[in-house]
């Protein structure tokens, strides 16, 4: 297999794992993970990330203090989130969110049961880590840019260490909660958290495969050739 079969074998296995044993992963492979990560490129070389990452009693004691935080706390996110979706943009959503409610048998209309399914988010799935991802504020919308590249690499060097993962905006919505539980500084925009570990594959919520768009739907020749 030479290297661009590696990284389609990669990106097509990986998937947004939502449901974790409670094993936790190596100190050395969650560094390795990181440093990986961390060869994306970036404006200017800023490599604006940062990186908590949480060890299993720091993620339960995370876990709780989002629970109560939550109970009393809207969300505020330091990055706003989409004003809303529409198109092919709502469509995918809309079907992702189906797969998840089919393959853990969530009917359509029960809100209770879709809601229980939502918080699981807060749970981390289960995940024995979490890490939380931060760019310095100063670097706005480019610096969140340059972090996506670093989200992805994270998530595709967990894969070729067979390990699970799910980058997750919902978290990020509490950003209050998470600086101060975390010590994160002011001038540091929280982006997103990725829960992370082994993946349960006898959950069924890790039954599905969400879809991607044809190469039409994305790729715009121009040109004559």
């Amino acid at each position: 297999m030479n290297e661009i079969e590696t990284l389609e074998s990669l990106l097509h296995t990986r998937h947004s794992c939502r449901a974790f044993l409670d094993r936790p992963v190596p100190r050395a492979q969650i560094e390795r993970i990181v440093r990986t990560a961390g060869r994306v490129p970036s404006w200017c070389n800023a490599q604006p990330w940062n990186v908590i990452v949480t060890d299993a009693a720091e993620t339960e004691h995370l876990r709780d203090a989002l629970k109560t935080y939550m109970q009393t706390n809207p969300p505020a996110p330091d990055l706003p989130f989409p004003e809303r979706y529409t198109g092919a943009h709502q469509a995918r959503r809309r079907e992702c969110g189906f797969q998840l409610y089919n393959a853990v048998g969530i009917e359509k209309g029960d809100r209770a049961a879709s809601g229980a399914q939502m918080m699981e988010n807060f749970n981390f799935f289960g995940a024995p880590h979490v890490a939380i991802i931060s760019s310095g504020a100063e670097l706005g919308a480019y610096g969140a840019m340059d972090c996506g590249g670093f989200v992805a690499a994270f998530t595709l060097a967990c894969e070729a260490l067979g390990i699970a993962s799910i980058p997750q905006a919902a978290v990020a919505s509490y950003a209050p909660l998470l600086r101060s539980h975390l010590g994160i500084a002011e001038d540091r925009m929280i982006l997103c958290a990725i829960s992370f570990g082994f993946a349960d594959t006898a959950h069924p919520a890790n039954d599905f495969r969400t879809n991607r768009a044809e190469l039409s739907e994305i790729l715009d020749w121009r040109g004559t050739q």
